[in-house]
């Protein structure tokens, strides 16, 4: 996603394109406003069952319709990340957790949203039942063995690491 301002959103002024701290950027040649292009946060859960199967969703919308990946989403304004981690699980899935740990933090580009902060969590849950939502067309629990292609790189090191502390 490219998304270029003309004008400054503060003093409607032109802006120029200039070198600032080692990066291009537009910047308001009036009041100083200066265009940070900073990464989505976005929170994914590594929910594994009793049996030691990961949950995997089938996602209903883009970026990656119809393709299988962690569930989760953006982080809203002013929330936790641990917080919008379980909120979006029992969203999607009407699955209730607790953080087990953070599994790990990993930058990602989106061709949709262009830069994210994607935040990785191990979940623990004691009930296993799914209830989706419309953002996702299935979900299922998966042993590693017979684990589906993500198309998400940071999806799939989060998986990795989940297995891998085993």
């Amino acid at each position: 996603m490219k998304h270029t301002f003309k004008f400054c959103p503060l003093c409607k002024c032109s802006l120029r394109e200039i070198l600032v701290d080692g990066c291009k950027r537009l910047v308001c040649q009036k009041c100083g406003w200066v265009n940070y292009k900073n990464p989505l946060p976005v929170v994914v859960c590594a929910v594994k069952d009793k049996e030691g199967k990961i949950l995997i969703a089938k996602r209903n919308f883009a970026p990656g319709i119809n393709k299988w990946a962690l569930p989760g989403g953006f982080i809203e304004s002013g929330e936790n990340p641990e917080i919008a981690c379980l909120r979006e699980l029992e969203e999607e899935t009407g699955i209730k957790g607790k953080i087990k740990k953070l599994v790990g933090i990993y930058a990602q580009r989106s061709r949709h949203y262009g830069s994210l902060l994607v935040i990785g969590y191990e979940i623990t849950i004691s009930k296993s039942s799914i209830s989706l939502n419309n953002e996702l067309k299935d979900a299922k629990f998966f042993a590693k063995e017979t684990l589906l292609y993500i198309p998400f790189l940071s999806h799939r090191k989060i998986i990795k690491k989940v297995f891998e502390n085993v």
